[in-house]
């Protein structure tokens, strides 16, 4: 029996989030302040290094999140109004709740936590991975369950990364597996646990226009042309920025061809599928993070964006539907081809990367060390040195299987929770 909806769930939303904002504001009176202005020459300028070479980034990853994102969301053609405004809200909701969690856990000294624009960027990190979970869900959860997963999504994404970089030591400078493999298992646990065995038959709404069709597309060219900033960001300026730029580049020309390759053999009569195309031109730079600052050949990042788009557009093709009949999974805008697919794929091509790099390859470069979630300064000189390259592969792989079993066990816990009548479930 259906359970009866809330009975004001029109002031949920704004009850909801005037109570979080109004705790934040009390939070940074009391705990959150910059740090203090120095009067040295040199460490004035080496600040302001650091905000020159940053923040260029930083503005391109604002746009990948607030602009692409957003647009791509909008295949649906009567939610795009919706999937924009949600994904706004989603964005900078997490991006506060991420930055209190991390300040905390990690930043918290005498009493005060110094914000910057690192600590900022990170927080951003984490609010991607609830951007994603998003998408398996879009259009079927109210926006206060897309909250509340947003509430439940930032603890546990900290936590596991915390798990897979300081633990077990997972080389991960962009993201694939702790923020793409994630949230990809994470949001399907969600959907899954959120509709349960129930049927999802196909519903009018959801058949995308050439209109809505074209707005995804649109957010797609723009998620394609700053990916590299996002996989880039965290590197150590120099020869492992100018490699991951580099890498991240090739793997999604190629993943972008590849996809009009395999989209059109595919198709009956030849021509390409636009949910093919807005996907697995992406899928390079999903599957590219994990590997981007590492010694490789150019031709290993044009192979892995290539076959990253091979198994994204043959996913959509064949498995969505397969997981659909046979597991009753529920995966609104495919993030599984996108985003878990690519990622195991590119966790893998990070074990094989480790096996055959030359034993010196990290020792020299600690840069390469930086996790995605880390800070370059703090990253241990020589820590692979003091581990073989076959114990730091079987890293990579337990990081992978820590990212996906524990992020589908959480997803499952805070899908169950969302099925709580008091949070205004839709129709």
């Amino acid at each position: 029996m259906a359970v009866p909806p809330s009975t004001h769930p029109h002031r949920l939303l704004p009850l909801f989030l005037g109570l979080f904002q109004g705790a934040l504001l009390l939070f940074f009176t009391l705990f959150v302040t910059y740090d203090e202005p120095s009067a040295q020459a040199e460490d004035t300028s080496v600040v302001a290094n650091q905000v020159y070479s940053t923040f260029p980034f930083f503005q391109d990853i604002q746009v990948m999140l607030v602009v692409g994102l957003g647009l791509l969301l909008t295949f649906l053609p009567r939610y795009g109004f919706s999937a924009l405004t949600h994904n706004f809200l989603l964005l900078n909701f997490s991006m506060q709740w991420a930055l209190v969690l991390q300040g905390l856990l990690h930043h918290f000294h005498h009493g005060q936590i110094h914000l910057d624009l690192h600590k900022l960027l990170i927080s951003e990190f984490a609010a991607v991975t609830v951007l994603i979970s998003m998408g398996a869900i879009l259009g079927r959860a109210s926006p206060c369950q897309l909250l509340v997963m947003a509430t439940c999504e930032i603890p546990a994404y900290l936590a596991i990364e915390w798990v897979i970089v300081t633990c077990l030591g997972v080389l991960d400078v962009g993201g694939t597996i702790t923020i793409h493999v994630f949230s990809c298992y994470f949001g399907l646990g969600v959907s899954k646990a959120l509709f349960r065995a129930m049927q999802q038959p196909p519903h009018p709404k959801e058949t995308p226009t050439p209109r809505s069709d074209l707005m995804s597309l649109v957010g797609t060219l723009i998620l394609w042309v700053f990916w590299p900033s996002f996989v880039a960001v965290l590197c150590q300026p120099g020869d492992a920025q100018h490699r991951a730029i580099l890498n991240t580049l090739l793997a999604m020309s190629a993943s972008a061809i590849t996809t009009v390759v395999t989209s059109s053999l595919l198709e009956r009569d030849g021509k390409i599928s636009p949910g093919h195309l807005q996907n697995g031109s992406l899928a390079g730079g999903v599957a590219i993070g994990v590997v981007a600052d590492m010694a490789m050949p150019p031709v290993a990042a044009l192979a892995l964006g290539s076959l990253s788009a091979v198994v994204c557009v043959l996913g959509f093709r064949f498995l969505t539907p397969l997981l659909g009949r046979k597991l009753t999974l529920h995966d609104q805008c495919g993030i599984h081809n996108l985003h878990g697919l690519p990622g195991i794929l590119g966790a893998a091509a990070s074990v094989v990367a480790v096996l055959v790099a030359p034993k010196d390859t990290f020792g020299s470069h600690p840069s390469q060390l930086t996790p995605a979630g880390g800070n370059a300064s703090e990253v241990v000189e020589g820590q692979w040195g003091a581990r073989r390259a076959g114990g730091q592969a079987l890293c990579q792989a337990a990081g992978l299987a820590v990212a996906g079993g524990a992020s589908l066990l959480a997803g499952l816990l805070t899908g169950a929770a969302l099925r709580l009548p008091c949070l205004a479930r839709p129709p």
